[in-house]
């Protein structure tokens, strides 16, 4: 399915929200590990009622209200890394919304969806951090994640309406079928185009774009340098303790 068609309507498949709390063996605390909910729950300018961040300096606010991942990811996970197998099915990335039919490669930056009763609009891929290590006993998932592509995505709330399992997710609008959430993917992490000039201003003047996506692109034009992300893939203060199996 190219990007430029669009995705015909599909069915949300799963809602998941979650509270704060320690994740796994360290001092960090989380709220990665989301539930499913049942029945009809409201979509709010910050977020699906009942859904907490505990980082909320990086994580949430209204260009990150909601988190959308392929459910078509996982298998995909499971064969990469098995020792994980038991958590990596849908709700694991903590994620909010579970679909098929939708990924990084068919959703574009500034789409806007019908999901149930609310309009949410496509603002930026998730970058991934080093939680992800923690949750799934895996020292390299965040890198493998931002190296695969399979990361989600953000929403802003256009407008705020109630969501449940089995609503219809149908694309209302697509004003830049160029630009992937893969594509900015690759712009953010390829060495070859993460310092190309005219991409740069383009993602930078591109409105749908998140503040904080385009504040790196600028910062990128303004030193001709690419900033690390050692810091956000690796945590030095917590050993990763290791998958079990099963």
């Amino acid at each position: 399915m190219s990007a430029g068609a669009g995705f015909p309507p599909t069915p949300l498949l799963q809602v998941r929200t979650g509270r704060v709390a320690p994740l796994a063996d360290t001092t960090l605390r989380s709220a990665i590990a989301k539930q499913m909910r049942h029945g009809s729950v409201a979509i709010g300018p910050l977020g699906i009622e009942g859904d907490e961040q505990a980082a909320t300096h990086i994580h949430g606010g209204p260009e990150m209200a909601v988190l959308h991942y392929a459910a078509a990811h996982y298998p995909l996970w499971r064969a990469e890394f098995p020792d994980s197998a038991a958590r990596l099915v849908p709700g694991g990335f903590g994620e909010n919304l579970v679909s098929d039919g939708l990924d990084e490669t068919n959703v574009c930056i500034g789409d806007a969806l019908r999901v149930g009763g609310a309009v949410l609009q496509v603002a930026q891929p998730r970058q991934p951090c080093f939680k992800l290590n923690h949750r799934f006993g895996e020292a390299a998932m965040s890198r493998r994640a931002q190296e695969s592509g399979r990361t989600g995505w953000f929403y802003r709330v256009i407008e705020p309406g109630r969501v449940e399992a089995g609503d219809a997710i149908a694309l209302l609008d697509r004003p830049h079928p160029e630009w992937t959430i893969r594509r900015v993917q690759h712009c953010l992490y390829d060495k070859a185009l993460a310092l190309d000039g005219d991409l740069l201003r383009e993602l930078i003047a591109l409105p749908p774009m998140a503040e904080v996506m385009r504040a790196v692109f600028r910062k990128r034009l303004a030193a001709a340098a690419v900033e690390s992300a050692e810091s956000r893939l690796y945590d030095p203060h917590n050993a990763v303790t290791p998958a079990r199996a099963g």
